[in-house]
């Protein structure tokens, strides 16, 4: 059964992951065998991912790339596969979000989060599908959102592009299953990442902020999760043990999406 979940001899491409979520999956994936390859927009935050991999012990290969430009996008994988060998698994990681009400929102800036948190996926899986086939299967990894079910004020750009991910997901498992290839999704819930510690920390009067208050009452696990909670859904998704696993979303959100909350006392 251990065997299922091992990722030993297969590459896997994490994208976007120097830092946060994806650095906490490329562990994961690491420590079941895979080999490391990630990228990031900036040569500093590839070469702070690379001393945080160096840290952990591993090994990881990581390149400068813009995952919004096709000819770059096209030029990394064919740099991976010379370099380090051909992707077997791709976790589309890397993303933004911009917390603007709708009304107020550019055209530009609506455009620049779809870019990112939607075409680009579509462009690295495009790159990586004709190798895959070759090979004979892979595995492809949408980072979704609870945003892909549900609307909230002030993330317009962001749901309509996790909207889209999760049919991409779901298109790309129908118009490539035949070839052995499994697309899925992670959509993760509120994860404690240095990007939302402002929204945990205790007020001067020692109470919770107010968006960890509503977090803690909205999540039935009654708690933000922890990156390492997305490692073993990364692995399973990754390995052969998710083999009959296709286009579909996997939200490790501690139950939030399941829960209507509670009753107002």
């Amino acid at each position: 059964m251990e065997s299922m979940f091992r990722l030993d001899g297969k590459v896997a491409l994490i994208t976007g992951a120097s830092y946060g979520i994806g650095f906490a999956i490329a562990k994961a994936l690491a420590n079941a065998g895979a080999t490391i390859v990630f990228n990031d927009i900036k040569q500093e935050l590839v070469d702070k991912g690379l001393a945080s991999y160096e840290s952990e012990g591993i090994k990881a290969h990581g390149y400068v790339c813009d995952v919004t430009d096709e000819n770059a996008v096209n030029a990394l994988v064919a740099t991976i596969e010379k370099e380090v060998g051909v992707i077997d698994v791709l976790v589309n990681n890397a993303g933004i979000i911009k917390r603007i009400p709708m009304h107020e929102m550019s055209a530009k800036e609506f455009r620049q989060v779809i870019d990112v948190d939607l075409n680009a996926p579509f462009i690295m899986s495009k790159a990586v599908i004709p190798s895959m086939i070759k090979k004979g299967g892979g595995k492809i990894i949408n980072i979704c959102s609870m945003m892909s079910e549900l609307g909230r004020e002030t993330v317009s750009a962001y749901a309509a592009a996790k909207g889209g991910l999760k049919m991409l997901t779901r298109n790309i498992a129908s118009e490539y299953g035949e070839y052995n290839i499994q697309c899925n999704g992670i959509g993760p819930g509120y994860i404690a990442t240095p990007q939302t510690a402002p929204l945990r920390e205790l007020q001067a009067d020692g109470s919770r902020h107010p968006f960890d208050s509503f977090i803690i009452a909205k999540t039935p696990a009654a708690r933000w999760g922890n990156p390492d909670d997305l490692a073993g859904p990364a692995v399973f998704l990754a390995s052969d043990a998710s083999n009959f696993v296709n286009g579909h979303i996997l939200y490790v959100d501690g139950g939030i999406l399941a829960y209507i909350g509670k009753q107002p006392k």
